[in-house]
């Protein structure tokens, strides 16, 4: 066995998204501030920084003010469209009823946020973090923990590259990499596979609720320059998902820079009928008349799918572990009404930071970041996600109607300073189906071509690409279990939740049903391993490198 060689940091940050650059450049900032140095280290698996970074996105600036105050003459990206308009749509096969202002608190009213590309944010972050002296690794993919003897993280191993299907060396085979670190940040944006692992180890969601979860398919366009209102944010709640029991979900539609439109359609993985297809309910919508009639004209330029964290307050586990902390969506701090987690994300790097500076200026390593949490506690973060915390429980208990006028009195009592005296709480997702002889089979219109598209299609346009002979990085616990048991009872809905066609059954026809990964197809969405009812697919990362590489999503 090849020898790894190891490059020993006082941080390493896995993840180069908004959270993990935004603890990088507080790391920097506040060991300035003490006239001191701190060395900083962030590996992303994609091929380069913003590669995987794919959100709607509408952000509230205020991380970044208090980051990087001169952020709007610095030549952000994000400044370029602050947002204009706030529309809220309530959907019907045919029609859309507008919700007016005045029945939503002011914080959800978009005033002072900004729309664009959060992949081209984490880039020009990436770039204020190298100014800085922070060294980025990316096409770096962190596959594996490292431990003390006394059990603390002591860093992450990247994965070994040049090894074949089968596990043999290939000619140009390259041993991992040792990055060693008093502490060591998980920044891995919502599911994280090492992420998922500290949280078992260490037990860190004992007195958290189940992370729950929705997925986001978005599709970029360019449209005709008549329609395009730049700063113009609208968001769908209804229709299609009102026509499948037990679904909950809905769109946005934001206009951006370039002519470009944002759209996309989010569906809750807790919905109950395994003949769902997220991915076919996002181009069933994009049928609905008011949005067809944007895309009149107009050219499809981009795809991606990506999970999101919808737990909000009650599923944040423990933050902090000896060695280490979690951040950003690898611990979950989205804001599930107002669709916004990337203002919560950075500042939860920036606290995260701020409590490593003062533990590596006092000599200490490994040991838990108390500071951290303590910080989150009596932040503004937690504020926030307290005012919102019971909406997304009853939108999911009472459905879209009633648990709107639900939701919407909570949010309103709870801003006005009267605090809901309880919190609901949340099941997993993958617990949720029911048996495919209980439900009605779901049919999708074909794919026209110019208004909807097929999921291959689809995933030519995200520019997905794994290096094919690698060993696949979606492993099954049992191999049995997707034809002995999710095909019978749930006629196997891996071929329907996964949004970029890996998992399909064959010879079916002829009586010998076989379960078939196309892992090359995965663009890292996580929804396999969310939804997968026996818990039986395990994500790990690929080749470092390999995915998607998503240009200004």
């Amino acid at each position: 066995m090849s020898e790894r060689e190891s490059m020993p940091y006082d941080v390493v940050i896995v993840g180069a998204g908004p959270a993990g650059l935004s603890a990088a450049i507080r790391l920097k900032q506040a060991a300035a501030a003490k006239e001191a140095e701190i060395s900083v280290c962030v590996l992303e698996k994609g091929s380069e920084v913003g590669a995987h970074i794919l959100s709607g996105a509408v952000i509230d600036p205020k991380s970044l003010d208090e980051l990087l105050p001169t952020w709007r003459d610095d030549g952000c990206p994000l400044a370029e469209v602050p947002v204009t308009e706030n529309h809220h749509w309530v959907l019907t096969r045919a029609k859309k009823y507008e919700l007016p202002h005045l029945l939503s608190p002011p914080f959800m009213h978009n005033k002072g946020t900004y729309t664009g590309s959060l992949g081209n944010l984490c880039r020009w972050l990436a770039t204020q973090a190298e100014e800085l002296g922070v060294e980025i690794f990316p096409g770096f993919a962190a596959a594996e923990i490292l431990f003390n003897e006394d059990g603390s993280v002591k860093g992450v191993a990247t994965g070994d590259m040049g090894v074949a299907r089968d596990g043999t060396h290939k000619g140009d085979y390259t041993p991992g990499l040792e990055l060693h670190a008093k502490y060591t940040f998980f920044s891995e944006g919502v599911r994280g596979h090492l992420s998922k692992e500290l949280i078992r180890t260490f037990d860190l969601a004992k007195d958290a609720n189940p992370q729950v979860y929705g997925l986001g398919v978005k599709e970029l366009w360019d449209i005709d320059p008549a329609l395009h209102v730049p700063g113009r944010v609208i968001h769908t709640q209804g229709w299609p998902l009102t026509e499948t029991d037990g679904s909950n979900g809905g769109g946005w539609i934001y206009h951006q820079a370039n002519g470009q439109v944002s759209l996309g359609f989010v569906t809750w993985l807790n919905y109950t009928n395994p003949y769902l297809s997220p991915f076919q309910e996002m181009q069933r919508w994009k049928t609905h008349p008011q949005i067809a009639a944007l895309l009149k004209g107009a050219k499809r330029v981009s795809y991606g799918a990506r999970a999101i964290s919808d737990g909000g307050l009650q599923s944040i586990p423990k933050l902090v572990f000896p060695g280490g902390a979690l951040i950003g969506d690898s611990a979950g701090f989205l804001n599930v009404p107002r669709i916004k987690g990337t203002h919560t994300a950075m500042k939860s790097g920036m606290m995260a930071a701020e409590a490593a500076v003062e533990a590596v200026l006092s000599q200490r390593q490994h040991d838990e970041l108390a500071a951290y949490p303590a910080a989150f506690e009596a932040s503004w973060v937690k504020k926030e996600l307290s005012v919102v915390r019971n909406v997304a429980p009853l939108l999911k208990k009472f459905g879209d109607f009633l648990g709107t006028i639900f939701s919407g009195a909570t949010m309103w009592a709870e801003h006005l300073g009267l605090k809901m005296p309880f919190t609901l709480h949340h099941h997993a997702d993958h617990e949720s189906l029911w048996r495919k002889d209980l439900v009605k089979k779901i049919e999708y219109p074909k794919a026209d071509g110019v208004l909807t598209f097929d999921r291959l299609s689809s995933v030519f346009i995200s520019n997905t690409n794994h290096e094919e002979d690698q060993p696949v990085h979606l492993t099954l616990k049992d191999p049995a279990i997707p034809v002995a048991y999710d095909l019978p009872m749930y006629d196997e809905p891996a071929q329907r939740y996964c949004p970029a066609g890996v998992y399909e059954i064959v010879g079916e026809e002829t009586g010998d049903p076989k379960f078939v990964i196309n892992a090359q197809n995965c663009v890292h969405c996580k929804t396999c391993d969310i939804k997968d009812p026996t818990q039986n697919i395990n994500w790990v990362v690929p080749e470092g490198g390999g995915g998607p590489n998503y240009p200004n999503m």
